[in-house]
């Protein structure tokens, strides 16, 4: 399986749901698209790129006898070695969705729909199009806000997700492969879906046809509310395959409030590594049932650190909510405003036991990318050296610890907990050689990380973006 974001789309195509004849509020798919469908807007995104570093079929190696291979027989390569004259830019184009929140011409859209863009156009139903100014962009939730200069503008009324059931009809409205304004729909399949890519979003799983183009559109209930924001799509071939993903609003809400504030979102941090907690493990720990957050590692110098908290203690509830699976903490701690005091009711050998602990602000990449000798996130990797016990369980004599995943390196599908042993078949051993190596990769290349996962091994292609 592939997870995709479905970047990149708003002809009108309806699909007629009948309502429960006991919900007199809820509306058919015509009349939803009728009143709310003017809300929904199509993004158009330009980007300068390089010519010669995008359209190049690889990247040139930096090794003096290739570098002279390309001088001699490509030499008219725009960013080629011994190319004559600068590399031209050209303009990349993308396309997306988004809705609007406010009359005064806020809108919401994916972050990776804008991410990197030089120009930012808006086109409203009605064919007018604006500029639009990116207000502020937040990768880890995939949630962008930015601005038109309008007024008076239709806007979206929203839902509250947590009202949601599965099995509920909703529907989605997008530019899926340019074809604008258009209209699919289906139920909820699940809610609260954690993926390998994302740690602070409960994702609302839906049968919506979802494709490029659909990514930052609104996810309707039949009451015309806007409970989601559609942003992946789960695929083999690249298109749609009856699996959707969709970002509560809530969730949006909470991160679009900041960014208006301050163009950018403060969360909670802990600073612990941490699994599911499985049958098996439940049962070796003495624990009831398969539940909580199983702490894998203590990051050095973090609140857990501080705090006392230990590698197996299992974490059952936080600031007195409960933890009943390992993907609910991440969203809690996320949300929790830095420098909180929380008390944790841990299990730790065989006893109930309550810590408390300060949470610190959760480092942006760039303080990360800053910690030199213990973290580098180009692409999105936090990573950590490996201890010598850790080395000596683990059977190997390099690799670093994969600690939090972002950007790149979440779509790729690199995971926490993961051990990087070697970056395009070079081993590495300490952060500062992984920060080389991927320093080393131009933007828009890949680079072939060999990723050691359980007990077996597998390259993944990570693509830096840049971001």
């Amino acid at each position: 399986m592939i997870m995709m974001r479905t970047a990149l789309a708003t002809t009108v195509l309806v699909f007629a749901l009948s309502a429960p004849a006991s919900a007199r509020e809820v509306m058919d798919v015509a009349d939803l698209v009728e009143q709310h469908g003017p809300a929904v807007v199509n993004i158009s995104t330009t980007k300068l790129v390089k010519r010669g570093a995008e359209n190049f079929p690889f990247a040139v190696p930096n090794d003096e006898e290739m570098q002279e291979f390309f001088r001699r027989f490509f030499p008219g390569i725009p960013g080629a070695p011994g190319a004559r004259g600068p590399a031209q830019e050209i303009p990349a184009r993308g396309a997306g969705s988004g809705f609007i929140v406010s009359n005064d011409g806020y809108i919401l859209t994916n972050a990776h729909v804008v991410r990197g863009a030089d120009e930012v156009e808006v086109k409203l139903i009605d064919k007018r199009t604006f500029s639009a100014k990116v207000i502020g962009a937040d990768s880890r939730t995939d949630v962008a806000v930015i601005k038109i200069t309008a007024s008076n503008l239709p806007r979206v009324k929203l839902g509250d997700p947590a009202k949601l059931r599965v099995g509920e009809a909703v529907a989605a409205i997008g530019s899926p492969f340019g074809f604008e304004n258009s209209v699919t729909a289906g139920i909820v399949s699940a809610k609260g879906r954690s993926l390998p890519s994302e740690s602070y979003v409960p994702y609302i799983q839906t049968d919506v046809p979802i494709n490029p183009g659909n990514s930052g559109g609104p996810l309707f209930n039949m009451r015309g509310e806007v409970v989601g924001i559609n942003s992946q799509i789960y695929s083999r071939s690249g298109g749609y395959q009856g699996v959707s993903f969709a970002i509560p609003i809530d969730v949006a809400m909470e991160v679009v409030e900041q960014l208006k504030a301050g163009g950018k979102v403060s969360r909670g941090w802990l600073g612990v590594v941490i699994q599911e907690v499985t049958a098996d493990l439940a049962e070796s720990f003495g624990l009831d049932r398969p539940r909580g957050a199983l702490v894998s590692q203590v990051q050095a110098d973090g609140p857990a650190a501080r705090a006392g908290l230990q590698a197996s203690d299992v974490i059952l509830q936080f600031g007195g909510r409960p933890v009943e699976n390992s993907g609910d903490l991440p969203r809690m701690v996320g949300v929790t405003k830095p420098g909180t005091k929380i008390p944790l009711q841990v299990w730790r050998k065989g006893k109930m036991q309550t810590v408390t602990v300060e949470l610190q602000e959760l480092p942006g990449e760039e303080e990360v990318a800053g910690k030199a000798g213990k973290t580098y996130s180009r692409g999105g990797l936090a990573l950590s050296e490996l201890t010598p016990e850790q080395r000596r369980e683990l059977r190997i004599d390099h690799g670093l610890l994969v600690e939090e995943v972002t950007g790149d390196a979440a779509r790729a599908g690199i995971r926490v907990g993961d051990v990087i042993l070697a970056v395009n078949n070079g081993k590495v051993a300490t952060v500062e050689t992984f920060r080389k190596a991927i320093a080393a990769v131009p933007k828009g290349k890949s680079a072939a990380i060999l990723v050691r996962r359980g007990e077996g091994s597998l390259y993944i292609p990570l693509k830096i973006s840049g971001e």
